[in-house]
């Protein structure tokens, strides 16, 4: 299936699912931004797949969450939050936090300097928001991280509107062909 926008018919003439299909070639990890709002007595998360690194030194990340989400209204210049990598074995809590929870789904929690994170995850970030920018219909949340812990556990994927998994899993264990020192 070829999937393609009209050269010249400019912005308003974009279909918005068409872009949104040509967007899912590029695959994506899934995490999940967890934070404790200020307003309410229980911790909240959201299901991204919009997160990348922006700096080493100081060490940055990025999510992009949709500006009509709780957890843009909840995250400003100052706000701690985390950013849980998920694994391929933890597509219900992906489902979970995206508003579409399945029955039986267990949400674990741990605290670490009083930021909510999900336990058993991949990976996650501890951050402090720097920086908020609007961007069209989502708002960038550029965070500098404070603590990181990664476990080497296959990543869960998102690809096409699916999710995925690795087909071989030490391509993502450090120190096998997967790791491809040479790019760092």
């Amino acid at each position: 299936m070829v999937i393609t926008s009209h050269d010249g018919a400019g912005f308003g003439a974009v279909d918005t699912l068409e872009f949104r299909r040509a967007l899912g070639h590029f695959a994506t990890g899934v995490t999940v931004v967890t934070y404790a709002p200020e307003d309410a007595d229980e911790f909240r998360g959201t299901t991204v797949n919009s997160f990348t690194s922006v700096s080493l030194e100081p060490p940055l990340v990025l999510v992009s969450l949709g500006r009509q989400t709780r957890a843009a209204a909840a995250l400003r210049p100052g706000s701690a939050y985390a950013v849980n990598v998920l694994h391929h074995g933890q597509r219900d809590l992906a489902m979970w936090f995206a508003d579409r929870p399945e029955p039986g789904t267990l949400v674990e929690w741990a605290v670490r300097a009083g930021v909510p994170h999900l336990a058993g995850c991949g990976a996650h970030f501890r951050c402090v928001a720097q920086d908020v920018h609007g961007a069209g219909d989502h708002v960038l949340v550029v965070g500098l991280v404070q603590e990181f812990q990664a476990y080497g556990h296959p990543p869960l994927l998102f690809y096409r509107g699916a999710f995925d998994h690795l087909r071989d899993p030490l391509a993502a264990q450090p120190g096998t062909d997967g790791d491809f020192p040479e790019l760092w």
